[in-house]
């Protein structure tokens, strides 16, 4: 961890570290790489003059991580003082956040100045980043102010989210303020900041330097290669430590104990969840920078919608556990609400138009439609809206999925031995020999994989165990130029 010149080990929100785990990981046969990440400075919230920065409201309607919302929050089991629970009246779950403060906590947007540019230019030769004590890579997407200031001198300011921490602390997250330069450089850059200029530091950002496990060496499963029973998951496989760090440790999770119980492994595809998206990304690709999980890296993100994430995965988590009677059953209530509702739109007519055809129009919505006897929640409403308005993208989407879908059946049998291969590429065979991809689909995402090789291997296959290669066939794997310019 780095403030300035000033190092100490140690983990996260004054955690410490783990000693000796990276060797462990080595002895196994891991190889480990090394990557940065950094933390703004947390502020008193009282010390800021919000009047000088821009409130930013949270969405409405909220947008839940749950739809069973009404099972997170146990009012009789929480020890909250019955005086603060239903002050939204009935507007948010009784006796949640939302419920006791009658909405959520604002952000508020501000700007650095020309100011605070010209305080972290005189003292550039005292951050780790660039006086080279930090070697490890930092995350592309999520700069730290240094580099912003260095990479972007043509800005004349850059924003700020200030963020609540929450609302049992003073402690404000100054996003997008991420630094490792010393304590009282980073007083005065942060009193440059518009609406800062009285602010008190609770806490000082700081650089983090830590170990990862190159994710190639990873199954599907997030088990290691070289180590049964091993899994891994978090930043340690090269992600940033925030959902994408949670969303392996589900998976992970969820594979060790199917292991244990000797149950099928879970393998999410990359046309069902984002997390099959993170996941594939991670071990046909691998990682040289912390790796965040963006929408534009899905192809089928269209298929991938918050509206639809129970459609999409709730047999699933049924069939391995982990959803209970009652939630099942409200998925079940709403998936034949929603089927009822798409067959009604169909079969409904108004004039020469069905609902169906007049709710594809720009000009209408499900509300402009005739409504059903039985009313329908606002949810099923959005996704019937959704479906029918993207209906052609989406087709063509699912089209797509079908072919993706004969390519992750066909499985790479154990026998495959790379080197006999004749024409692979040199690129291509140490790339596959490294990742051991368990699909033909698996092996076409790797980077540097083409076509032709993927043609190659697919005969292979086809040919099976105990073909031996001629003369004239591997003539061309050992010459010059297959060696040199194998892209060619």
């Amino acid at each position: 961890m780095h403030v300035g010149a000033n190092k100490q080990t140690g983990g996260r929100a004054g955690e410490s570290s783990v000693g000796g785990f990276s060797e462990s990981l080595k002895s196994v046969g891991l190889k480990l790489g090394r990557l940065k990440t950094g933390t703004p400075p947390r502020l008193l919230m009282r010390s800021i003059d919000f009047s000088k920065t821009e409130e930013q409201p949270g969405d409405e309607p909220i947008p839940y991580f749950s739809f069973w919302k009404e099972e997170l929050f146990h009012v009789e089991h929480s020890g909250i003082n019955p005086k603060d629970i239903g002050h939204s009246d009935g507007k948010y779950p009784p006796g949640s956040t939302l419920d006791r403060l009658n909405g959520q906590l604002p952000c508020h947007i501000t700007f650095t100045t020309d100011k605070t540019a010209e305080i972290i230019r005189e003292n550039l030769h005292k951050s780790p980043m660039y006086s080279g004590e930090i070697e490890g890579v930092g995350p592309r997407y999520c700069p730290s102010i240094e580099d912003k200031i260095v990479r972007f001198a043509d800005k004349d300011r850059h924003q700020i989210f200030l963020e609540p921490e929450g609302i049992a602390t003073d402690e404000m997250y100054v996003n997008g303020f991420s630094t490792c330069l010393p304590f009282d450089v980073q007083y005065e850059m942060v009193r440059s900041i518009i609406g800062c200029e009285n602010a008190e530091i609770l806490r000082p950002a700081y650089a983090v330097e830590y170990d990862f496990a190159f994710p190639t060496q990873l199954k599907n499963t997030l088990e290691t290669k070289s180590c049964e029973n091993l899994f891994l998951a978090g930043q340690i496989n090269g992600t940033s430590g925030y959902e994408e760090a949670g969303a392996q440790g589900l998976i992970a999770g969820i594979n060790a104990a199917l292991k244990v119980q000797q149950k099928p492994e879970l393998v999410l595809r990359r046309d069902q969840a984002y997390i099959g998206v993170l996941i594939d990304d991670l071990i046909t690709k691998g990682t040289t920078e912390p790796y965040r999980m963006f929408t534009s890296r899905a192809e089928y993100r269209l298929l991938l919608r918050q509206d639809n994430a129970d459609l999409r995965l709730c047999e699933i988590s049924r069939q391995i556990g982990l959803l209970s009677d009652r939630q099942f059953g409200l998925f079940q209530r709403k998936k034949q609400q929603y089927d009822a509702e798409m067959e009604r739109i169909r079969n409904t007519r108004v004039g020469t138009d069905s609902l169906e055809q007049l709710l594809k129009r720009n000009d209408y919505t499900h509300k402009d439609l005739p409504q059903p006897e039985l009313p329908i929640t606002r949810e099923v409403a959005e996704q019937v809206e959704i479906t029918v308005k993207y209906a052609g993208y989406i087709d063509r989407q699912e089209a797509e999925v079908e072919q993706f879908k004969k390519m992750e059946s066909r499985s790479i049998p154990n026998w495959i031995d790379y080197d006999q291969i004749p024409g692979l590429r040199t690129e291509s065979r140490l790339k596959l020999k490294e990742i051991q991809p368990a699909t033909v689909g698996l092996a076409s995402r790797i980077s540097g994989i083409n076509p032709t090789d993927i043609s190659l291997l697919m005969v292979w296959i086809k040919r099976g165990k105990g073909e031996k290669t001629t003369t004239s066939d591997t003539a061309d794997r050992s010459g010059p130029h297959n060696s040199c310019c194998g892209d060619l």
